[in-house]
């Protein structure tokens, strides 16, 4: 009895690239942290946050419940988390943007 030859799928050549994807750090309001003690956290933990923008960000927090403060990958991501949940803010979990 004859068998049909096994035919092999074409190879491609071409190599196609995942980015790994940035996760977000949002910190949520809470009735026990200040504005100050929010905007200083922001200031001190987030590469480049200026005065103006951790204020705008804290007053976001405040009157919408939550902001996004930073967006990037995972393992930064993870740190500026990290430091700002042991400063005392509340932090929503890390999520993939």
């Amino acid at each position: 009895m004859a068998t049909a030859p096994t035919i092999a799928p074409e190879r491609s050549d071409q190599v196609i690239r995942k980015t790994y994807p940035n996760y977000k750090v949002i910190v949520l309001n809470d009735d026990f942290n200040t504005f100050q003690h929010v905007s200083e956290c922001l200031m001190k933990y987030i590469p480049g946050m200026s005065g103006d923008r951790a204020w705008d960000l804290t007053n976001q927090v405040h009157y919408e419940g939550q902001a996004i403060v930073w967006v990037g990958p995972q393992e930064p991501a993870e740190l500026y988390h990290q430091q700002l949940r042991r400063a005392g803010l509340t932090m929503a979990p890390l999520e993939a943007a």
